[in-house]
């Protein structure tokens, strides 16, 4: 879903809408949220009650791993790449190992 898509989704579907905006961090901020937000509307129909948690907790790793260079799992991190496939993130923060800036230093 392009970002267009998505405001129509949520003025079609207001009470899933109004739903999903409770499940927004007190910390986070528009941007970080409408990312995740993306990520919950794109995933919501495989994720039923008593399953939403575990949504969220995907979402979470996801946004962890794109705007705070998280590291999980291989698995994990495809998964929710998999899930996130057509989310776009304007200036999303580029991260380096460790390893590669040792690297790196090694090779100046």
């Amino acid at each position: 879903m392009a970002n267009l898509d998505i405001q129509e989704f949520i003025q079609q579907n207001r009470a899933l809408a109004d739903q999903v905006e409770t499940y927004r961090g007190i910390s986070e901020s528009q941007k970080h949220w409408d990312a995740r937000r993306e990520f919950i509307l794109r995933n919501i129909n495989d994720y039923e009650e008593p399953h939403m948690d575990h949504l969220l907790a995907l979402s979470m790793v996801w946004a962890n791993h794109v705007f705070l260079g998280c590291r999980y799992s291989v698995e994990l991190l495809e998964r929710v790449k998999e899930m996130a496939e057509g989310i776009v993130v304007e200036d999303a923060p580029v991260f380096q190992t460790r390893d590669e800036i040792m690297k790196k230093q090694q090779g100046r």
